[in-house]
């Protein structure tokens, strides 16, 4: 008999305990939120569908609501009163969904919508005499025409423009202009930032830097970006856009890497932007930058070395410059050199034409299984014979757009969370491709063969944008800074709320 209830006695206990972790376990209910959160707390089936995807178009989670907030202190709000919860409920800013691996993304959380601050203040974008204050939900094409009108523009960009701010900061911001000015990050005066505890905190390189250092390429996880002050320049008229074409990697490579020494030591040859692409012998050979009347000879080229490699050299200018002095000493293919000469605004803005023609096709709102690296200069080569040539060449799946070009470490600031190669010059690889869902299969395995060639013959790459599958991924991943980057998550995010898409440590 004592046995007996001795053993009901455990059983009711462990009953008791099942349906506690159970409880616990079940989505936070909206009820407990206080009334002024519970108003913009969004739940219909359009809005979480919405939330639930991205640009990628791979991974799918489904948030337990969307955030609208009307200010700030609403933000604030809502992270305090998740880490208030037994079990606080994630949370995951989302300007403009452009992630491509569901870094924007929380399952059973919350999505707060950054671009509602847009909808309901005013003078979010607000332009000095050398720097521009921009709420964190703000596009950069609005920054950009906002600065234009006083004659100033930022330094550093992105190739695509319709990216919110606090996205690009809490990555890199990465284009043709990183070799001389550095990525976005190494832009930013001064930020206001909502940390993973709702503290409202203002830091620069000189006040709360840790935060600071932290947020800039910190991947959401230490707090959301309210606000940037952003570097200006003088803004130029014109581009001077070339392509010159090359059928040697090694040539290529060397005249990327003269391009980017000059590093505005000497302004008249020094180009403003400098990135690389390649042609592949695969269809479709997009030539439409190139006349009509090149095309064929184009395409015999690319026919008979299989791939070609383009430097896409940029000079501003207000000023005509002399075409020969910018490529002097340079060993393109004789005569396959080709210029435009486009407003500054219409060369920055260049991919939303494409964009635009894609949508109308139907081909934007597809599946995007890109893979971003940084390479060492040092292997580089190495890449190009085992990648480039030895695995998307062979297989015959249309690559896509694939851009390799160099930058200089020195332009980044290592206290910042953002992680590079350790190697002075290091190169941006990005393949950039589009598919239908029944071919998405087939581009995860090439980028995961990719992976696993640079891993096996020490490439020393890192991801940009990155997506790991395990802790010890992202240990390697973030290196020597792993240490620092965990502290800080422990500073500024003790109870991991936010930015759990991207995996590292929820």
């Amino acid at each position: 008999m004592t046995s007996y209830f001795l053993l009901s006695k455990t059983f009711i206990i462990l009953l008791c305990l099942i349906h506690t972790i159970e409880s616990q376990s079940q989505p936070w209910s909206p009820l407990d939120a206080p009334k002024e959160l519970l108003q913009m707390l969004i739940r219909d089936p359009f809005t979480l569908s919405l939330a639930s995807t991205d640009f990628g178009h791979i991974i799918h989670q489904t948030p337990f609501a969307v955030f609208a907030p009307s200010s700030i202190q609403d933000i604030s709000k809502l992270i305090k009163f998740s880490n208030s919860l037994p079990i606080p409920f994630t949370i995951a800013a989302r300007g403009r969904g452009h992630s491509v691996n569901g870094q924007s993304m929380t399952n059973d959380g919350v999505v707060v919508n950054m671009t509602e601050l847009n909808n309901n203040n005013n003078n979010r974008i607000v332009v000095f005499d050398d720097y521009v204050d921009v709420g964190g939900e703000q596009i950069w094409i609005d920054v950009l025409h906002a600065s234009l009108e006083k004659g100033l523009t930022p330094l550093s960009w992105t190739d695509y423009l319709y990216l919110s701010v606090g996205g690009t900061l809490s990555n890199a911001g990465i284009s043709g202009q990183t070799f001389r000015f550095g990525p976005q990050i190494s832009n930013v005066h001064e930020l206001d930032v909502v940390t993973g505890e709702g503290d409202l905190v203002t830091c620069s390189t000189k006040k709360n830097s840790e935060l600071f250092y932290a947020v800039l390429g910190g991947l959401g996880q230490f707090g959301i970006i309210t606000r940037a002050r952003i570097a200006l320049g003088p803004a130029p008229q014109k581009v001077k856009w070339l392509h010159l074409l090359y059928n040697n990697f090694s040539a290529f490579s060397e005249d990327q890497e003269h391009l980017i020494s000059f590093n505005g030591i000497n302004e008249s040859n020094a180009p403003n932007y400098v990135e690389g692409m390649l042609l592949l012998n695969q269809p479709p050979l997009d030539l439409s930058f190139y006349p009509e009347t090149d095309r064929p000879r184009i395409t015999s080229l690319v026919t008979q070395y299989d791939i070609i490699y383009i430097i896409e050299l940029i000079k501003y200018y207000d000023i005509n410059p002399e075409i020969e002095t910018l490529v002097e000493g340079l060993n393109f293919v004789p005569t396959y050199i080709f210029e435009k000469d486009v407003l500054y605004e219409e060369f920055l803005n260049r991919v939303h034409s494409d964009e635009v023609t894609l949508r109308q096709q139907g081909l934007w709102d597809i599946p995007h299984p890109w893979l971003n690296m940084f390479v060492p200069k040092s292997r580089i080569a190495d890449f190009d014979e085992g990648v480039f040539k030895g695995i998307i060449l062979k297989q015959n799946i249309t690559a896509g757009l694939a851009i390799v070009y160099p930058t200089n470490k020195s332009k980044w600031d290592d206290n910042m969370s953002a992680v590079t190669p350790n190697e002075e010059i290091f190169y941006v690889v990005s393949l950039l491709r589009t598919t239908g869902f029944d071919k998405l299969e087939e581009f995860q395995i090439q980028n995961q063969q990719i992976l696993q060639f640079c891993k096996d013959v020490g490439i020393g790459m890192k991801q940009y944008l990155p997506q790991m599958k395990t802790h010890e991924e992202w240990v390697e991943q973030f290196g020597h800074k792993w240490e620092v980057f965990e502290k800080r998550k422990a500073q500024f995010d003790p109870n991991k709320i936010l930015s759990p898409g991207q995996g590292i440590f929820n």
